[in-house]
């Protein structure tokens, strides 16, 4: 019965000892390189438009991490809205852009619209909202011509 415990504890021992020399050889993470994106605003309201208008905003993004950032898509929540990114890799300390372009044609009131941004920096998705009241266009009165009668 000794021996069944001794050879146990035995056991036991080289299993955390060798389990202890494996954690050693892992990276942390802060040794990783990792993009980052800050964005410096992620909502923009367009205010009143008036209706047929095409209202576009850009927005800013700067990579601080340590590696390049790479926009893998970016999506916008409707077919009314049009995005327009940096498609190359933005360098670690430098700045890329992202312009939003609203369709307002047929589209009277208020709205707000998500642009979704896929990247390969820390947290991998971040988002972006426009937002405003479009104003219905003025009706088109259409001329009559009126032919003399005779």
């Amino acid at each position: 019965m000794k021996n069944l415990f001794l050879l146990l504890a035995l056991v036991f021992g080289f299993t955390t000892l060798s389990q202890a020399q494996s954690d050693d050889n892992k990276l942390t993470l802060s040794t990783e390189a990792k993009a980052q994106m800050v964005i410096a605003e992620k909502s923009h309201d367009f205010g009143t438009l008036t209706e047929g208008v095409q209202a576009t905003h850009t927005f800013t993004f700067k990579n601080t991490g340590n590696a390049p950032l790479v926009l893998n898509s970016v999506r916008a929540s409707c077919g009314c809205t049009t995005p327009k990114w940096t498609k190359e890799a933005v360098a670690p300390g430098e700045e890329g852009e992202i312009t939003a372009i609203y369709n307002s044609k047929g589209r009277p009131g208020n709205f707000t619209k998500t642009i979704t941004i896929n990247h390969n920096g820390e947290g991998g998705t971040a988002f972006l909202t426009i937002r405003g009241v479009v104003k219905k266009a003025p009706a088109q009165v259409k001329p009559t011509v009126a032919t003399p009668v005779e």
